[in-house]
C-alpha cells in the first residue's frame, strides 16, 4: 500500500504538473513517508519540485501546543528558510500575504475521520481561498484510521463553526481526499482540485479497518496517541463538553473517562442496563487515574477505559458515539443533578454550551437531560441522519 505523499515522491509523472511552480505543503507531525521522513524535508530534497512556503494546522506543523484554543505563531524554517504560517495562531483562514507565496498547495495531513477533529475545517478554509486567489490544491490522500462506518447527528443549520464544518455526522467514513471533493461541491467551491489516490487502500479489510498495520502510528496531534484513540474519538470528543476527565494529563487521553465523585463500576453496569445492544464491539474497564494536567489536576478519578481492540473488536458493530451518549445517560440515570456539562467558550464560540457545539445542535444533550429519554428515540434521530449522510458520500468515495 502506500498514501499519496509516497507514490508523488516515487512517481515523476504525478510531479511533473509542478514544474515551475511555487509550492507550498500544509503538514503536521504525521505527515511522514513510508520511512518516517517528513513530508516537508522529503518534498524539498527533490529535483524540481520549489518548497516556497509551509503551513501547520491546529496544534502547529511542530504538534507542539498540548490543549484546544492554544495557538501557534507564524515562524522562519531554520533548515529550508521558508516562511511557515499558522493556521491556527492570529488568522484561521490563509491570510492574502500568505497566499502569496505559492502557485500550489499540497496538503498532507493524517486525519482521524471525525467531524469536530479541526484539519477538515482546515481544508475546507484553504479551498475556499485557494478558489479566491487562483490557486491550485492537491490533497496527498491517507487512511482514516476509523474506517468507513458513519455515526452521529448531523450537525444542524446555524450550528456551523471550526469544529462543525458542513451537515455532516460526527464520525463521516471518508478520506482527506473525498472530504475535499464533498466540500467543492457542497459549498460551490470553483478551485483546481486534484487528490494523490492511495494505491491498495482497503477501508473495509482487517485487521487494520482503515489503517494498514504495517504502517507506524504516529501522532496527528498530541492527545491522539493509537489506533485505538483514533477509533474511539467520535465518542470521546464529547468528554471535551463536559466535566468528566477525557484523560488529558494520563498517557491514554480520550480513550478513557472519569471523576473523582463518579462510581465507574455503577455507571458500567447501568450502561449494560439501559442500552446494552450499544456496547458491541469493543471491551469497557473499570480503571482509576490521576490527571497530571487539565481537568480533575492531581484527583485520584474513577473511571472507564474503552478498548475498541484486541480480540473482542468488532469493527463493524462499535459504535463509539452511541457509548458516550449512553455514559453520560447511566450519569444522569444514577447521579440527576451531577454537574455534567461544561460552561466555557469552546473554540471560540460563545453563548453556547460546548457539548452543544461538539455536536452541531443540543439534540444529544437534550436526550440525555430529559428523565424519560429511551434509546430507541436517539436511535431514531441518529438513524435518519446516518443513511442520509451513506447516500450522500457514495459519489464521493475513491476507494
Amino acid at each position: 500500500m502506500k498514501f499519496g505523499i509516497d507514490r508523488l515522491l516515487s512517481e515523476p509523472e504525478l510531479r511533473k504538473p509542478l514544474t515551475g511552480k511555487r509550492v507550498a505543503l500544509l503538514a503536521h507531525p504525521a505527515s511522514v513517508t513510508a520511512d518516517l521522513t517528513h513530508s516537508l524535508d522529503a518534498l524539498a530534497a527533490l529535483d524540481g519540485v520549489n518548497v516556497t512556503a509551509a503551513f501547520g494546522p491546529q496544534h502547529g506543523l511542530r504538534g507542539d501546543k498540548q490543549d484546544n484554543m492554544m495557538e501557534s505563531p507564524d515562524f522562519t524554517d531554520p533548515v529550508l528558510n521558508i516562511p511557515v504560517f499558522s493556521l491556527y495562531g492570529e488568522v484561521r483562514r490563509p491570510s492574502s500575504q500568505s497566499m502569496g507565496t505559492f502557485d500550489v498547495i499540497l496538503i498532507d495531513m493524517q486525519d482521524l475521520g471525525c467531524r469536530i477533529y479541526t484539519f477538515i475545517t482546515t481544508l475546507l478554509y484553504v479551498l475556499e481561498e485557494s478558489a479566491a486567489h487562483g490557486k491550485s490544491v492537491w490533497v496527498l490522500d491517507r487512511p482514516n484510521p476509523a474506517g468507513r462506518p458513519v455515526e452521529g447527528l448531523t450537525l444542524r443549520e446555524g450550528w456551523e463553526s471550526f469544529v462543525g464544518a458542513g451537515p455532516m455526522p460526527m464520525r463521516h467514513g471518508m478520506t482527506l481526499g473525498e472530504m475535499g471533493h464533498w466540500f467543492i461541491d457542497h459549498h460551490k467551491i470553483d478551485v483546481d482540485y486534484r487528490v494523490i489516490e492511495m494505491i491498495g487502500y482497503q477501508p473495509d479489510a482487517a485487521p487494520g479497518h482503515g489503517w494498514p498495520s504495517d504502517r507506524i502510528w504516529i501522532n496527528t496531534s498530541p492527545n491522539a496517541p493509537n489506533i485505538n484513540m483514533a477509533r474511539a474519538y467520535a465518542g470521546t470528543v464529547m468528554l471535551e463538553g463536559a466535566t468528566l476527565s477525557e484523560g488529558r494529563g494520563t498517557t491514554r487521553p480520550l480513550e478513557i473517562f472519569g471523576a473523582p465523585d463518579i462510581n465507574a463500576r455503577d455507571i458500567i453496569a447501568e450502561m449494560r442496563a439501559f442500552a446494552p445492544q450499544w456496547l458491541n464491539g469493543c471491551t469497557l474497564r473499570e480503571i482509576w487515574f490521576e490527571p497530571t494536567f487539565h481537568k480533575h489536576v492531581h484527583h485520584l478519578c474513577h473511571g472507564v477505559h474503552i478498548h475498541a481492540e484486541g480480540p473482542s473488536y468488532d469493527h463493524d458493530a462499535f459504535q463509539p458515539w452511541r457509548i458516550q451518549a449512553l455514559a453520560f445517560k447511566a450519569i444522569r440515570r444514577l447521579y440527576p443533578e451531577y454537574d455534567l456539562w461544561r460552561d466555557f467558550p469552546y473554540e471560540y464560540e460563545f453563548g453556547k454550551l460546548a457539548i452543544d457545539v461538539i455536536n452541531g445542535g443540543p439534540a444529544l444533550r437534550e436526550w440525555v437531560d430529559a428523565p424519560d429519554s429511551t434509546p430507541a428515540q436517539l436511535d431514531a434521530m441518529t438513524s435518519a441522519d446516518e443513511q442520509d449522510w451513506v447516500q450522500k458520500r457514495a459519489q464521493y468515495l475513491l476507494y
